[in-house]
């Protein structure tokens, strides 16, 4: 921190600026000031004095969460005789601000664990603690606090204590388990009428349950699980204790999931939620919503638990299938936020039984399904009095797509065609009010893609024998297509949907014209339906609140019937000439254009070029209109929209063109070509449409392939010039389409190589900035695609390159990068930059490309191994570990040997012992590794042993 250590004053009157300045720009200001302080070395002695002080809460808070902060980042910092001092002081603390506020509490009992866990000379904490303060009734919240919070630290994200610390730790929780229970039932037995210090009791507990450490034996037979339970049962317990208690109840189902090794424990667990059932009806009856969404919670845990049993013997012993029977109780319950807790059960109920593929099972949890199905219709009713149509984007809303997703997961139990009927008799036979409808026809509509009668043959051919062909015909084709009285036929629901009078409720239309556009297979297998279906859709199209869910419909069926629609184009021309004059979401605008793309490119060659003209025209026309508005006004206009309809019309037009026949739609972009290149010349300051003018130009040199040379020259220019001063990483990603689409001819290689050198310069300069390699990860992420692509296609011209030694060092810097996509294209790059000297592809230049790569693993080899093990250790989080173990792989295919002594050279240089002098990692997990590393005949060999190894640094 600049200018030396601050003085308490300065850093009181700098927490009281955070808390009560009034001005914004003070709280920023002082904001920032203690943010440095937290970083600095000095934080430590002035938490210590603020606490000391116990001037007021506030200062009080800063100093124990920044004390917490830096046990947790920056506990290296302090030499280990300073470690016993740290501790003492903390305990000293916690007991003489225990009265001051909870929230500071938990902060300090949050440094004591983290210190804790990090403190390997601090032997058997718990009985430590327990034995200093359980005789003091005052100490007892505060040690309840730390004996909560230390199980949860052992887990935390924030500190890197390495599995070997880690599993010392359990095993010496696991040790003093039964120590810490004892303690929570004399308190719970203690506390009478003290409701927060039961609460305290059963979040501890639940936190120990989640460790996984308790002795089930010991448990069972447990005290305080029978309080659990009368305290769930009782009808007065209060919201917040009822809360915790079924918190605690979750916790405890949730760790023994692997039901087989808990058994004792998993059996008073199981009787208990059972007996729980009359509680909820009085719940219900109190209209007591937080303690009905309690036990639902609770039941859901429960039925996810014994899942695998359920499944395996229903009706039997602990797969008593009573526990989907109160589920469906809570499925009952007239608030939809009840039912929906219990989505993640039923998902996998469906993806346990559909792996299982056991029709007899299926039969026994068919009338289940149906059940719930009919409680999910009834919950997504819409209120009689709502007007307008479904809203997508409220809680409401949101719930309802979550029910179709769950629908569309579990109706292989009941039966698509077998549902959809039953739906469509209820519509039909009675008389339901246009709530009812509303909701039937919004289930039908997800079911309705899983009833496609080709898809349910090919199941059904790939499942069943020779012999039974015959009779598969029979059950599965012929109902489908042959009308009769119990069976409907899909197009006779498509009849009467589309004869819907417009005096229906406008909701009803509205999910109608939904049900409609997920039928479209049924339309491209009907098409004499076709005409109909488009008027009723014309009609929607022409309706404000309709308009954009008859354009997605309409852009579903373009997407299935394209050559049925073909017919159809003069109209979709029409609609898309037009297509301001409806009102439109964007989403909706941007999907007709590309149903009307994916027709356009089904028409014959000879007429494609023409038709593009005229889809593109309006967007031309706009563009050229914004371009001649901001010339004489001055102003900058957004030409988004027009940019956005441009690259969706040329992503989809994809004709199918012969080889040496000139693609349709080159004239067309290189008409087009002009107007894109002044809008982009226009907005180069801007980042948004600058994007969006690469994103148009990708698509636009995608459509026609190698029919974009005579744009190369140009665009390359332009996208060098204006990088130069905006160094958008967009132009890099265009780059590297560019490279795909060129990159093999040998008359562009020289100029693509000289554009990625002018590319690069600006690129190195940002990313060379303090922390540029984070703050830029867009950057690092386009650059390596382009370099990539340079490698796919013309390896040696990028090897051979005065540019590479340099791109190598920016990718082995940039292999720390946490970010998702970048570390991904950075990992990509250099495997398949090592992967071009090791796949001997019959190719002239292999060779050369092997010698070009020897040299490259000669100079970097080992600092880029070191690089690898050391971000795998200390920087990456573990989803990337699968990419970096690709890379290792191909190193060591390369050369064996060598890739042998870099490994050993890197692994004796990491650490050995934690902060806390704890043991890291042992010399035979070192040898271990090295073994397994160098052993591997496979890369998920590979990516195993990282992955295990990895963890004694995490």
């Amino acid at each position: 921190m600049e200018g030396g250590k601050p003085t308490l004053p300065l850093v009181y009157q700098a927490v009281q600026a955070l808390y009560h300045d009034p001005d914004p720009a003070g709280k920023e200001r002082a904001s920032v000031w203690l943010g440095e302080l937290q970083r600095s070395m000095y934080a430590w002695e002035i938490s210590d004095q603020l606490l000391q002080l116990k001037q007021d809460v506030e200062s009080c808070y800063f100093a124990a969460q920044t004390m917490k902060m830096k046990i947790q980042t920056s506990f290296y910092e302090l030499p280990p005789e300073t470690h016993t001092s740290l501790r003492d002081s903390l305990l000293s603390h916690i007991q003489n601000l225990k009265e001051l506020s909870p929230i500071i509490v938990t902060q300090l009992a949050l440094a004591i664990a983290d210190l804790a866990l990090q403190m390997a000379s601090w032997k058997g904490c718990v009985h430590t603690l327990i034995e200093k303060y359980s005789n003091d009734v005052s100490s007892m919240p505060f040690l309840i606090e730390i004996l909560t919070v230390l199980p949860e630290e052992v887990h935390s994200r924030s500190l890197r204590i390495g599995a070997n610390r880690r599993t010392e730790i359990i095993e010496d929780l696991a040790y003093y388990s039964t120590t810490v229970v004892t303690l929570l039932v004399t308190c719970a037995e203690k506390s009478g009428h003290d409701e927060k210090m039961l609460i305290k009791v059963f979040r501890c507990l639940g936190s120990w349950f989640n460790l996984g450490v308790l002795d089930n034996n010991f448990m069972a037979s447990n005290q305080l699980l029978m309080i659990l339970f009368q305290v769930l049962q009782r009808d007065e317990t209060s919201t917040n204790l009822h809360e915790a208690a079924s918190d605690c109840v979750c916790s405890a189902l949730y760790g023994i999931e692997n039901v087989a090794i808990h058994m004792p424990l998993a059996m008073q667990l199981f009787q208990g939620v059972l007996s729980l059932e009359t509680a909820y009806h009085m719940a219900v009856a109190r209209e007591d919503l937080d303690k009905v969404l309690n036990y639902c919670r609770i039941f859901t845990e429960l039925s996810e638990t014994f899942l695998e049993m359920t499944v395996r013997t229903p009706g039997q012993g602990m797969g008593d299938l009573r526990t989907l029977e109160l589920l469906l109780i809570c499925a009952g319950h007239p608030q939809y936020e009840v039912v929906e807790i219990s989505f993640n059960f039923w998902y996998r109920l469906g993806e346990n039984l559909y792996k299982m593929n056991d029709p007899a099972l299926h039969r026994v949890f068919k009338p289940y399904i149906q059940r719930l199905l009919h409680s999910l219709a009834r919950h997504c009713q819409l209120d009689p009095d709502h007007e307008g149509v479904p809203e997508d984007t409220d809680d409401f809303g949101e719930f309802r797509m979550r029910v179709s997703d769950l629908v569309k997961d579990v109706i292989f139990l009941v039966g698509s065609m077998e549902c959809f009927s039953q739906l469509y008799s209820t519509l039909k036979e009675g008389n339901p009010p246009w709530e009812v409808t509303e909701a039937v026809l919004f289930i039908m509509a997800a079911i309705a893609k899983s009833i496609d009668p080709s898809q349910l043959i090919m199941k059904s051919l790939l499942s069943f024998n020779h012999e039974s062909l015959i009779v598969t015909l029979k059950c599965f084709f012929l109902p489908l297509l042959v009308p009769s009285e119990n069976n409907p036929t899909l197009t006779e629901v498509l009849e009467q949907v589309v004869l819907l009078p417009e005096t229906v409720h406008i909701a009803v239309r509205y999910t109608s014209i939904e049900l409609v556009g997920e039928m479209s297979e049924v339309i491209d297998r009907n098409p004499c339906m076709l005409d109909p279906v488009l008027i009723f859709l014309m009609k929607g199209l022409r309706e404000k609140p309709l308009a954009s869910v008859a354009a997605k419909a309409i852009h579903n069926i373009c997407s299935v019937c394209r050559d049925h629609m073909a017919q159809h184009f003069q109209g979709l021309l029409n609609i898309a000439r037009a297509l301001d004059s409806f009102a439109l979401s964007t989403e909706a605008a941007v999907g007709l254009l590309k149903g009307t793309a994916l027709v356009l490119a089904r028409l014959p060659l000879e007429k494609i070029a023409e038709c593009l003209n005229d889809l593109c025209a309006v967007q031309v026309m706009a563009l050229r209109k914004l371009l001649a508005q901001d010339s004489s006004s001055g102003k900058s206009s957004d030409p988004t929209v027009w940019l956005d309809r441009l690259a969706v019309i040329f992503r989809h037009t994809n004709p199918i063109v012969e080889n040496g026949q000139t693609h349709p739609c080159q004239k067309v972009i290189q008409e087009i070509w002009p107007v894109l290149s002044e809008t982009l010349n226009a907005h180069q300051s801007d980042n948004r449409i600058v994007e969006r003018c690469c994103r148009c130009l990708r698509f636009a040199v995608r459509c026609v392939g190698k029919g974009s040379a005579s744009l190369l020259q140009p665009l390359v220019t332009q996208m060098v010039s204006v990088y130069q001063v905006y160094p958008h990483s967009c132009f890099l990603y265009l780059g590297s389409i560019l490279v795909d689409e060129y990159g093999m001819e040998e008359g562009c290689r020289q100029g693509l190589l000289d554009m990625l050198q002018a590319l690069c310069m600006p690129t190195f300069q940002l990313l060379e900035q303090p922390n540029g390699l984070r703050n830029h990860p867009d950057t690092v992420d386009d650059l390596f695609r382009l370099v990539t692509r340079f490698v796919q296609r013309s390896p040696v011209t990028l090897l051979s390159s005065s540019i590479i030694v340099h791109i190598i060092q920016c990718a082995i810097a940039a292999t720390t990068l946490d970010h998702r996509d970048a570390n991904c294209s950075v990992m990509k790059f250099i495997r398949d930059l090592i992967h071009t000297g090791v796949t001997n592809d019959h190719e002239d230049d292999f060779e050369m490309r092997k010698r070009l790569i020897g040299h490259v693993m000669e100079q970097h080899g080992q600092q880029l191994v070191t690089q690898l093990i050391n971000t795998c250790c200390f920087c990456l989080p573990p989803y990337t570990l699968p990419d970096v173990a690709e890379v290792l792989w191909e190193i060591m295919v390369f050369d064996r040997p060598t890739f042998c002594r870099w490994l050993e050279t890197t692994l004796k240089g990491l650490p050995k012992e934690t902060a806390g002098g704890a043991l890291s990692v042992t010399h035979k997990q070192l040898t271990d590794f090295h073994k397994q590393v160098t052993s591997a005949e496979e890369c998920k060999q590979v990516c195993w042993a990282i992955r295990e190894f990895t963890r004694l640094y995490r």
